[in-house]
């Protein structure tokens, strides 16, 4: 049977077959696919994307709208009137029901499309080789035959065979196994599950080390994850601390309706005199008086709102209680690269020990040295130990800090050809948070190298010598050290971010070092480069902002010190002296000093901090009550963006790794839309207070005519009609308070103080004023209205005002101005 010539839709691949023989039925090579081949497979295959097999959730929804507490109180009611005979207010009570249904549900679906809809807002990109060069593509257009780019914080988009390198992946999403394992295209598994094979990777996984290509075998619903994807439920939607509390003060209010209508039914029949239609009609008017129809559907909007509004500031929020919590932030631990700053590095100053170069607009300012060989070995690191790559374009793309030290060994006049480049690299030590620097070892000259380059205090312990003017190279002594020190001390006072660079040359006839240690040691320093990184224009108003909201800001950074305490007073969130507090000090504090030195001194930044740091600092902070938000970008990152009240990734820099742990996504990466996040999050709050307590003030003057009824033993005629209570509930409650959940921020919204973690949006203290102080006058003023209308008309207790008698229409005049009144009051 001759091969198919066109991959079809229904084909599964072999990923344990021999690679050559793996690529061969893909229709791939090692180089990847064309972006023609790639597209004509899109279409053959669908995109790689995850199909629901769990039903749609709106019909649950809806089911939902009708079966909520407030909703079985008016169900209750309904069958009350059904039994006793009132087929109208029976009929008028189920209209009512059905109305408040048509208004929660389109809140309840647009909330759940504003969570759902972050793949629009944060589509998922993989890079793959198209035409023989790497490009990003969106991850739902990946095809078999691809061939991934894999680096360390990428997520996984597709199922595929490791063809080259190695990595270290997180397989808990499959697996339900929280550590790392490592996966190598030299690590050949063919008797063993899919799952345990070392050289396959899996979409929906994450690596959180290392550097691979991998050939992508299967797409979407063939996935490993499709599979269970097609085997499991899908997950039920989780109440926000809001709405569990709002539930159970419905359950709260439905108790105390039934019974005050049991109670009552009693005293009306037996002391009032009361026929037992009119009793049942009395009951069901408490029960339709008391219950809040537009509670829930209201509170729904709010925050389905506060999301929109998230989104189109920049923050894209992945659960509705976030926009509650964010109200309620006092505390923001931030990063400074990126977040303070604009990620925008550029090369200042290069340092060697015969001279000082200053860079300035691309140009070396100054007289250049004919011959330093320090200067040559310093860009020679720059360029090697750099991951730099460039796009179809031409653009250079990858971290800033590698972008700025490839554009200015171009301004120093070396080609920046990356592909060169990398073709000469033997091995990579990937740039390490907590150890603050990276190593390759590459091929240059003839020759093997070790190039290193990280933070100065992490690269000079690993030197023993110095390259000096003429290319001697010195013993580097104690005196030579503090002097290098204090270069770097200068410049970072300045603002400046600080690297070393230093290499070794190895042994041809050793093997290359396996180790990281084995490579790191012995390295000759070649010199320092200094980057500036300027702050974003913006963010010293929204420090100001913060600082007049009662809101703390801690500077925690892998930066120098300096660097970090100079762009900190820069944008105003540090004076002249704040407390600096360096990785080394922080790990030597037991947890009763860093609580101590979070309470005492409210001006702090952690400066050389490791990812773990800033769990600890989420941690002792939460233990103080604080509501703190906790910028991060790195795989490390993910623990503290989990344990904080608010996580929140860089959407543009930031790992796949961060943005699945946070709470909240910048797309633009900007700390001033952290604070713009936090008033949004303060209005939504606002509002959510101000229609509760209008809702709640409507149960005091619809119960009242009620119990005026019942009480007068019918001599005084039923103020208000159970069909007229329902028409104003709808007309005069839920309408208006839609209208108070879109209600715009109140002046010196961000000059109060953050409120307290346990504080409660529904208070007692927010129910009397609602029940005894605002519903009182409002019952005042519309059974001042009824009685006036009736008076006037000549009423006296105990005459007839039914149908066909001489006061019917004053009557219904009265009992129109006692909801005219009530609506007015409100």
């Amino acid at each position: 049977m001759s091969r198919v010539e066109e991959p079809v839709p229904g084909r599964v691949f072999d990923p344990t077959e021999r690679l050559e023989l793996l690529l061969r039925d893909l229709r791939s090579a090692r180089s990847g696919l064309s972006s023609r081949e790639a597209a004509r497979r899109l279409v053959h295959y669908g995109p790689n994307e995850l199909r629901r097999r769990g039903g749609r959730r709106w019909p649950r929804e809806l089911v939902r709208q009708f079966t909520h507490p407030l909703a079985l109180l008016l169900w209750a009611a309904a069958a009350l009137a059904w039994v006793a005979g009132i087929i109208a207010v029976a009929v008028a009570i189920v209209v009512v029901i059905i109305i408040n249904a048509a208004f929660a549900f389109p809140q309840e679906v647009q909330a759940e499309r504003a969570v759902e809809a972050l793949a629009a807002y944060l589509p998922v990109r993989a890079t793959v080789l198209r035409d023989g060069r790497p490009q990003v593509v969106p991850a739902a257009d990946l095809v078999p035959g691809d061939v991934l780019v894999i680096e360390e914080g990428d997520r996984i988009s597709a199922d595929a065979r490791l063809i080259e390198g190695g990595i270290e992946m997180d397989l808990s999403m499959l697996t339900g196994e929280a550590m790392p394992v490592f996966r190598s295209a030299d690590l050949v598994d063919t008797k063993v599950g899919l799952l345990q094979a070392r050289d396959l990777v899996f979409s929906g996984t994450m690596c959180t080390e290392g550097q691979a290509r991998a050939v992508v075998f299967a797409t979407g619903m063939r996935t490993e994850l499709g599979r269970i994807a097609a085997l499991s439920e899908r997950v039920e939607r989780e109440e926000s601390p809001l709405e569990r509390q709002v539930r159970k003060v419905a359950w709260l209010i439905a108790l105390i309706a039934v019974a005050t209508g049991a109670a009552f039914i009693p005293v009306a029949t037996f002391g009032a005199h009361l026929p037992m239609p009119e009793a049942v009609v009395f009951a069901v008017g408490l029960l339709v008086g008391n219950v809040p129809e537009g509670l829930l559907p209201v509170i729904t909007l709010a925050l389905a709102l506060g999301v929109r509004d998230l989104v189109r500031r920049g923050a894209v929020v992945k659960r509705l209680s976030a926009v509650e919590t964010l109200g309620s932030t006092g505390v923001i631990c931030t990063d400074k690269t990126g977040t303070l700053t604009e990620n925008r590095m550029r090369v200042t100053v290069v340092w060697t020990a015969a001279e000082t170069y200053e860079l300035e607009d691309g140009l070396v300012t100054g007289n250049m040295r004919l011959h330093d060989p320090a200067l040559e070995g310093l860009i020679c690191v720059m360029m090697a130990c750099n991951n730099v790559q460039r796009d179809a374009g031409g653009t250079l793309t990858g971290d800033p800090t590698e972008v700025a030290m490839l554009q200015a060994a171009g301004h120093l006049g070396v080609s920046l050809d990356a592909a060169s480049r990398s073709g000469r690299r033997l091995r990579l030590f990937h740039f390490d948070p907590v150890l603050k620097r990276m190593s390759t070892i590459d091929e240059r000259d003839g020759r093997v190298w070790v190039d290193t380059k990280g933070a100065p205090e992490t690269v000079l312990p690993h030197c023993a010598a110095i390259m000096e003017g003429e290319g001697e190279v010195q013993l580097l002594t104690l005196a030579r050290r503090r002097d290098i020190e204090q270069v770097v001390d200068a410049h970072a006072r300045q603002g400046l971010r600080v690297l070393a660079l230093a290499a070794r040359r190895l042994d041809l006839a050793q093997p290359a070092p396996q180790r990281r240690e084995d490579a790191e040691r012995e390295l000759t320093l070649l010199g320092l480069v200094a980057m500036h990184d300027p702050p974003r224009a913006e963010v010293a108003e929204a420090v100001a902002h913060c600082h007049a909201a009662g809101i703390r800001i801690i500077v925690v950074t892998g930066d120098h010190a300096l660097t970090a305490a100079a762009i900190a007073q820069e944008v105003g969130i540090v004076g002249e002296h704040p407390a600096v507090v360096s990785g080394e000090q922080l790990d030597r504090m037991s947890e009763d000093e860093l609580d101590a030195l979070l309470r005492e001194h409210r001006q702090l930044i952690f400066a050389r901090s490791s990812p773990e740091a800033k769990l600890r600092i989420a941690d002792a902070l939460r233990a103080e009550g604080h509501v703190v938000a906790m910028t991060g970008d790195g795989v490390n990152d993910a623990p503290a963006l989990r344990r904080a009240d608010i996580g929140v990734a860089m959407g543009r820099s930031g790992t796949d790794v961060a943005r699945e742990a946070s709470t909240m996504v910048l797309t633009d990466d900007n700390f001033a839309t952290i604070v713009a996040a936090v008033r949004s999050g303060r209005q939504v709050y606002d509002n959510i207070r101000k229609f509760i307590c209008y809702i709640f003030a409507h149960t005091t003057p619809e119960v009242v005519p009620f119990l005026v009824f019942a009480l007068a033993g019918g001599a005084v005629p039923l103020p208000l009609t159970v069909l007229q209570l329902l028409a104003f509930d709808v007309g005069t409650e839920t309408l208006p308070a839609l209208a108070l959940g879109r209600e715009g921020a109140e002046p010196g919204l961000m000059r109060r103080p953050p409120r307290e973690r346990s504080e409660n949006v529904i208070r007692p203290a927010m129910l009397l004023r609602a029940w005894l102080f605002l519903g009182v006058i409002c019952a005042v003023l519309s059974m001042a209205g009824f009685f006036y209308v009736l008076v006037r008309a000549g009423w006296h207790p105990g005459d007839a005002t039914g149908p066909g008698s001489a006061l019917h229409h004053a009557y219904r005049q009265a009992t129109t101005m006692t909801g005219v009144e009530t609506g007015r009051s409100r």
